[in-house]
């Protein structure tokens, strides 16, 4: 009978608390979702990563979507759309997440996922799912309608309006849809991911990829420049579960599978081969990376990068030097050129959104990785398209303190004001965000049956003390509170009291900017015009391959920032660029890395479902590139420059090489769009001034001249071009500098090779060789046809 009561009070209850009012009133209405607390913080709904997943454990039902008027009424609109559900928990079970405005403000998209089991010992399969929902005005019925079209298998979260009303998420769907390799697993603890942000056209069904991430893509935005702005998680290292299978301290059963293909094998094997090993090994730094980064990317999934190219150079807090033996590598961030700027505690930037009083200007969360349900420290960062990155300055809004949690069986510092998550500032200059008094990691205080966060999330405004840092100060509500109960499924599990207050957005009409499109740069463009190559008709050919193009155009200039890779570096009898006197690096060639979704884990017999993106080097078919000579690599022109087709939607890597050898390593992924050309003047590309002092470099790349050569040709290397590529890399200290312009006269097809004064050539099917003050005339080096076969035998 008491069961009954509380079951009959709840709608009163919620009713009273709904009508209370605030004091604090706001320029335009608010609108948030509640949430029953989970107290756990790993791959859950309030975790830095993972917090997609839509099963019991990770998000329990129960929440609402709510408007919260100017004047601080109050009301659940999930339930006065007839979805909100109370008491125990089934089939209309409710949890939301993610809310989002439209342009002018008289709708609300959003993420939920609907449905629990209905009797003990079932396990249900839930998805997150995108809705709309529009009537928000006091006095009209919300009306609320699935989005069509978007995929129904999958976790579809985060989810705004694009410039053209187009709708960008994050969706753990797969690269390219296919079932066998779901779920995507992440590059740190292989737990299920996003595999990036999509587009979808509602209307059409029109969806694609706009950036492939490895480890996730989460919470994007459109700032007021156009830009898709959003926190990624970069994680490019090797297989930490596969270096304990190896080292023989675990047993996660990881291996590869042949190739990414449903009829692919699952092999005795877990070798990789890019980036270096995670433990030091000799001369070569041991190498960890975890970034939680801002970036941005075009609306229609063009010119990903981070955000204005900003790097850990500027951001990190730590990075090591990638070879031990040259005296000029230092440790990332040991010299900061620009001391005090600020730098971002536990290389997180999280849940961003722009000032709207101030273009460019993002406010975000720094939080540690797990324990806190990604709420920290509240810091201010400025990106406005026209901020340098070596002036893009992190600002601390809430005390230093709060980016940590309090140690247990410690007091917490006098500083620390608690932990905040998801800021919102306000059209009139004031900031929200969602506030937990605790300063400890989260836990669990109750029972299985009755757990209990130590967290309280409430939506509170942040102010600025005298002394310039922010606090918690006044609640937005007076509190929401449920009684809910839901099997677990084996546990039948209950909550009553205060829900989390998380999400927050301002309700208010918005300009809608143009969609920013990429442009040809100008050195670009005078290849293309001089080679007499259409650069519209260029494109659709790699559309119909679904192939980009990357062009660098000095790749031997990194930015004077840049410490911890070689920065003196030479492409044999061409370009350099030496800094500092001690060791040069020669590099011959950029050696291509695509993401294939190949490691298995669980065993190769029983695996568990999902797989995790490995770094192979590039040998996806149509992306046949010439001028190569070392696997999956395109030579370096003797300008430096390099340019290189390269498959669309799929992320890629690369490094600079000697050879075989590493010399210079990505260490971030990128993914490019069908039909991109991708310029970068340098790699690592120049701020303001690169480690030899010079801007960014703006020749006009031959790397880009001898590609469009080959296209124009009919996209097949000569015979003679190969023997001549072949002959380059077998005689490393003759036909300086590389890679030079093949040209033709008196029947001889020919390179010269300025700087060692070489001449090689081919006529009458025979191979000829000249070198000036040393014969009288070309010397016959025989048949052409064996070292071509030599040529083929070596990748030419």
């Amino acid at each position: 009978m008491s069961r009954l009561i509380v079951l009959m009070l709840v709608p009163m209850l919620l009713a009273l608390s709904a009508g209370a009012q605030t004091l604090v009133s706001t320029p335009y209405p608010i609108v948030f979702v509640t949430q029953v607390p989970v107290a756990a913080d790993f791959t859950t709904i309030g975790s830095t990563f993972g917090n997609h997943l839509a099963n019991q454990q990770a998000v329990a039902r129960g929440g609402d979507l709510w408007i919260r008027d100017s004047n601080g009424s109050l009301r659940n609109l999930s339930l006065a759309a007839g979805v909100s559900s109370q008491g125990q928990l089934g089939a209309t079970a409710l949890a939301v997440r993610d809310p989002s405005p439209s342009w002018d403000g008289r709708k609300i998209i959003f993420s939920a996922v609907l449905g629990a089991p209905t009797t003990r010992y079932v396990e249900t399969t839930s998805y997150w799912q995108l809705y709309e929902i529009s009537g928000l005005a006091a006095g009209e019925t919300p009306q609320i309608t699935r989005v069509a079209n978007q995929p129904a298998d999958c976790n579809n979260i985060s989810p705004i309006y694009a410039s053209d009303d187009r709708i960008i998420f994050s969706s753990d769907r797969t690269r390219s849809g296919e079932r066998h390799l779901y779920p995507q697993l992440d590059e740190y603890e292989e737990a299920p991911t996003v595999s990036g942000l999509w587009s979808l056209d509602p209307v059409s069904g029109d969806l694609f990829l706009l950036n492939h991430s490895p480890s996730g893509a989460f919470t994007p935005r459109i700032d007021s420049f156009g830009r898709v702005i959003f926190t990624r998680w970069d994680h490019l290292q090797r297989d930490q579960q596969a270096d304990a299978d190896r080292a023989g301290t675990a047993n996660y059963g990881t291996f590869n599978y042949s190739d990414e293909s449903v009829a692919g094998r699952a092999l005795a094997d877990r070798s990789e081969i890019f980036p270096e090993q995670r433990e030091t090994q000799g001369r070569i730094s041991g190498h960890r990376f975890n970034q939680f980064f801002p970036w941005q990317v075009n609306q229609d999934g063009s010119e990903e990068e981070t955000l204005n190219h900003v790097g850990r150079q500027e951001l990190a807090q730590y990075g090591t030097q990638s070879f031990l033996d040259d005296a000029n590598l230092l440790e990332c961030c040991a010299v900061d050129p620009l001391p005090g700027r600020g730098r971002l505690n536990n290389d997180s930037l999280l849940q961003m959104r722009e000032d709207p009083l101030q273009p460019g200007r993002f406010i975000g969360t720094s939080a540690q990785e797990f324990g806190t349900h990604a709420a920290g420290q509240l810091v201010s960062l400025d990106g406005a398209p026209t901020v340098n990155p070596d002036l893009m300055t992190v600002r601390s809004l809430t005390a230093t303190a709060t980016a940590f949690a309090t140690e247990e069986g410690q007091s917490p510092l006098a500083t620390h004001s608690g932990l905040y998550r998801d800021p919102l500032p306000l059209s009139d200059g004031r900031l929200v965000a969602s506030h937990t008094v605790e300063t400890r990691v989260d836990r669990n205080e109750g029972s299985t049956e009755a757990p209990r966060s130590r967290y309280d999330f409430r939506l509170r405004l942040v102010t600025a003390d005298a002394q310039g840092v922010y606090r918690a100060g006044e609640a937005l509500t007076p509190g929401i509170s449920k009684s809910v109960s839901w099997y677990d499924p084996d546990t039948l599990v209950s909550h009553s009291g205060p829900l989390w207050e998380l999400g927050a957005v301002e309700l208010r009409p918005r300009a809608r900017p143009p969609a920013p499109t990429s442009r040809l740069p100008a050195p670009e463009q005078r290849v293309f015009s001089e080679e007499g190559v259409d650069v519209a008709v260029f494109k659709d050919y790699l559309r119909r391959n679904d192939l980009a193009l990357m062009v660098s155009r000095d790749v031997t200039l990194r930015d004077g920032a840049d410490l911890q890779q070689p920065f003196n570096l030479r492409v044999r009898g061409g370009a350099q660029s030496v800094a500092k006197a001690g060791k040069v690096y020669d590099v011959s060639h950029l050696q291509l890395i695509q993401g294939d979704q190949i490691r298995g884990i669980g065993g190769n017999t029983s695996p568990r479902p999902g797989r995790r993106v490995l770094a192979q080097v590039l040998h996806e078919p149509r992306a046949a590139n010439p001028f190569q000579g070392v696997k999956g690599a395109v030579s370096l022109a003797p300008d430096g420059s390099v340019a290189a087709l390269v498959p669309a939607r799929r992320a890629l890597s690369w490094q600079l090489t000697d050879g075989d050898v590493p010399v210079v390593r990505e260490r971030y992924w990128l993914s490019m769009q069908s039909g991109e050309i991708r310029v970068c003047a340098s790699c690592h590309g120049v701020n303001r001034r690169s480690q030899t002092g010079t801007a960014d470099a703006v020749n006009a790349p031959e790397g880009l001249r001898r590609l469009l050569r080959w296209y124009k040709s009919g996209q097949a290397l000569a015979s003679d071009d190969r023997v001549f590529n072949w002959a380059e890399r077998q005689y490393p200290d003759n036909f300086l500098p590389k890679n030079a312009a093949t040209a033709s006269f008196d029947g001889y097809r020919y390179r010269h090779y300025a700087s060692s004064n070489e001449y090689l050539g081919v006529k009458d099917g025979k191979v000829w060789y000249f070198k000036p003050g040393q014969s009288a005339a070309p010397l016959d080096l025989g048949p052409l046809q064996p070292y071509l076969e030599l040529a083929t035998m070596a990748g030419f």
